[in-house]
This record gives structure tokens, C-alpha cells and sequence, in this order.
């Protein structure tokens, strides 16, 4: 059984949703340290001059855990949210069979940002298609250091291997994990091309763009399987995607 663990993140980009695709169970690592200016609270959207953040305001101290961090609310994010999806996706093709749903989504009074990501990517994965389990690591008794923490959460779920993406080799002692009788693969992503609203094709955006854009299909490019011949540059696209 394998499982895979990443943090919550908001509005996420496509890989997150392959990891998970991939995975038996997905873990979502909610009681870690709160990292500022990554993707937990921001993504970014296309519009017509390349593209454009989407960034939660919160409320949060040094060294709070996820779990922990609140939502701004002084702020009118979600008008300033939605005004943006709306300026740069009303001409998609499918923006108007979803944008009603992340509407509603968008007026309930959220106070926890972890819970507005989680809410938010379960509606991702129901429209993706993807049926993979969820649970929280804030519901598990763990070790706090990174690599033991990880393999009690497999542990737990009773996974026998343990799918990380390829940044995780700089912070994972590999050595512990073989140890513990446990597998570990490397998560292999490559993003692929699809319809944009815009041209030309920019890359890593939030999973909403593909969604936005292709509807029903957005599985078979997440997959790979709706790739246009012309504008097939994935040294391009993944050169973009790790700047």
C-alpha cells in the first residue's frame, strides 16, 4: 500500500493532485511548521499577461503549526478572489459549470485556513476524479523529527511504501526508511500541455486553470492523454516549473 503526505496547500497546482492520484492513501501533513510565501496560502491563476497570485491573508506567529493558522478576514479576499476568476475564466469553456460551486465554497465563514484548503481540494478530486483516501496528520500520534515523523505516518495507515516528491531527498534520511522495511519511490511528474484561454501556454498554475479550461477531460491531460502535438516542450515546461 502506498501512501503519500504533503502539507496543505491552496488552490493546488497539478502535481499535488498526481501525487495523490498515485497514492492509496494521502495523507495531509497539517500539524508541521507554517512555511510563509509558499503554497499553502497562495497559487497562481493565468491571465492574459502570463499569470496572476491568489493569495489568503492569515493571521499567524512564527513557528505556528498549519493546523493553527487563521484566516484573515478583515481583508475581502474572496470578492478580490472570485472578481479575479472571473475577469480572467468567464470565456473558458467550462467556466460556468464550476465557477458557481467555488462561489458558494467562497461564502462560508472560514476561520482555519488548513480546513478551506482541505474543503476545497476534496472539490478538486471529486471533479478530477480521484477517489484516493484522505486523512490528517493532526489526528495521529507522532514523532516530530521530519524523517521519523513520516515513517510513523505510514505506520499508521499501514503503508509499506512511501511516495515522496523529489525535493524530499534533501530533508529524508533514505537510510531510516529501509530500516523501518519501508519503500520509497520518487513521485515522477511531467506536466503536460493543454488548451489555455490565453496564448501562449504558461505552465504550474493552479489545478482551477486546467478545470476551467478543459472540463471533463482535465484527467486525460493531467495524464497525459489530450496532449497537443504542437506545443509538446516539456524540457520547456519543466524548466518553468522548478524556477
Amino acid at each position: 500500500m502506498r501512501v503519500a503526505i504533503h502539507q496543505p496547500q491552496f488552490l493546488p497546482w497539478l502535481g499535488y493532485l498526481d501525487k495523490i492520484n498515485q497514492a492509496d492513501c494521502f495523507v495531509i501533513l497539517d500539524n508541521v511548521q507554517f512555511k510563509k510565501n509558499e503554497w499553502q496560502n497562495r497559487n497562481q491563476i493565468r491571465t492574459h499577461q502570463g499569470s496572476q497570485w491568489l493569495t489568503v491573508p492569515i493571521l499567524h506567529s512564527f513557528g505556528q503549526l498549519i493546523c493553527d493558522v487563521q484566516i484573515n478576514n478583515c481583508d475581502h479576499w474572496k470578492r478580490k478572489h472570485l472578481a479575479a476568476l472571473k475577469t480572467h475564466y468567464e470565456g473558458a469553456p467550462y467556466f460556468s459549470q464550476y465557477f458557481f460551486e467555488l462561489q458558494k465554497m467562497y461564502s462560508s465563514e472560514w476561520q482555519s485556513l488548513s480546513e478551506f484548503n482541505v474543503r476545497i481540494l476534496h472539490w478538486l478530486l471529486d471533479h478530477f476524479g480521484i477517489a484516493t483516501p484522505i486523512q490528517l496528520s493532526s489526528d495521529m500520534n507522532l514523532r516530530q523529527q521530519p524523517t521519523e515523523r513520516l515513517i510513523d505516518i505510514c505506520r499508521v495507515v499501514g503503508a509499506t511504501t512511501y511516495l515522496a516528491g523529489k525535493g524530499a531527498q534533501s530533508y529524508m534520511d533514505q537510510g531510516m526508511f529501509e530500516r523501518a522495511g519501508l519503500n520509497l519511490e520518487l513521485q515522477d511528474f511531467q506536466p503536460h500541455v493543454y488548451p489555455q484561454r490565453y496564448e501562449s501556454f504558461v505552465p504550474c498554475l493552479s489545478a482551477i486553470d486546467l478545470l476551467f479550461n478543459c472540463g471533463p477531460q482535465s484527467m486525460q491531460y493531467l495524464n497525459g492523454l489530450g496532449v497537443p502535438t504542437n506545443e509538446n516542450d516539456f524540457e520547456r515546461i519543466l524548466t518553468a516549473c522548478s524556477a
